[in-house]
């Protein structure tokens, strides 16, 4: 998929999670309606994971994320002389939803979920009343993002201690739209995807809350950005080259897409803005064109993001 912002020379390469995707998307019509550029953005989906392939091989320019570049693709980016600049974007809770004719799921624990979605579970663990007892001797199928999703990775490895461990017969796909199609029309589905999803399609799927322990929370702006609806919910990021950044037009789009001012997009998609601080931050680290990772590779900081940022400056 591409948009033309405005006719010139230059062509700015975007690629990778289909989560953060809908952001992007906005961002450049909203920057092309507004203030216009020189630059021609050209966006596609190919997973987070797909997408960092592409962009630590140096052919595009910004890798939506929705998880931290990887300890491999740092490497990889390394070899191939790619300088990036990391930064956070929005927060994002992964969403659990059934079809809405499903009257008995409510909420669903983490080992319950750890049931469905375990390697081990492949083949064996296909039944509601597997799941929990007394719940109907009914088939249950699962829909879930495919292997190079970020949504993916980071579903694993919070329900699963690992990210890529998964049982693999489930339908799975790139696109999150294909999934809320899947379980909106199957009674026995259970599925997850980012939060915004479920607010373009509340009406046509039911969401689940999730106990971690504390009880039953259903993912809101409040409970994703103050970190009780845990362990799903998540920053999402843009990685920019070092040698995009360079560029005038590049500068002036992604200054326009992570200031607090696009808070209400944000919003409007469905996704939860950082506070006005942290898009500060977040915007500071760009104007000076911090580069390498804070949040992923070998040794991923702990923390807020705010916490993470501030103790980086």
């Amino acid at each position: 998929m591409a948009f033309l912002v405005a006719c010139g020379a230059g062509t700015t390469d975007i690629d990778g999670s289909s989560t953060v995707f809908p952001i992007t998307e906005a961002m450049v019509e909203d920057w092309g309606n507004s203030i216009g550029g020189s630059a021609r953005l050209v966006i596609g989906i190919s997973g987070t994971g797909g997408g960092f392939k592409k962009f630590c091989s140096g052919d595009t320019d910004i890798n939506d994320a929705s998880r931290p570049i990887k300890p491999s693709e740092v490497q990889k980016c390394a070899e191939n002389g790619v300088e990036f600049i990391e930064l956070p974007v929005a927060i994002d809770g992964l969403t659990v939803g059934v079809n809405p004719e499903n009257e008995f799921v409510q909420c669903l624990t983490i080992d319950e979920l750890h049931t469905m979605w375990a390697p081990e579970s492949e083949g064996k663990i296909k039944r509601w009343s597997q799941v929990r007892p007394g719940w109907p001797d009914e088939r249950m199928r699962l829909y879930g993002p495919g292997v190079d999703s970020g949504s993916f990775d980071y579903f694993t490895e919070a329900i699963n201690g690992e990210a890529q461990s998964s049982r693999g017969d489930f339908t799975s796909s790139e696109r999150d739209n294909v999934l809320v199609v899947g379980i909106a029309g199957d009674r026995g589905s259970l599925g997850y995807f980012g939060y915004s999803y479920f607010v373009e399609n509340q009406d046509i799927l039911k969401m689940v809350a999730i106990d971690n322990g504390n009880g039953c929370v259903f993912p809101t702006d409040q409970t994703i950005n103050d970190g009780t609806y845990a362990p799903l919910s998540r920053p999402l990021f843009i990685y920019v080259s070092k040698e995009a950044w360079a560029e005038q037009e590049v500068k002036d789009f992604v200054s326009y897409y992570v200031s607090y001012e696009r808070a209400g997009l944000l919003r409007e998609l469905g996704f939860v803005p950082f506070p006005k601080q942290v898009h500060d931050l977040v915007l500071d680290r760009f104007d000076r064109g911090v580069t390498g990772t804070i949040f992923g590779g070998e040794n991923p900081q702990k923390g807020t993001v705010e916490e993470i940022l501030l103790a980086n400056q």
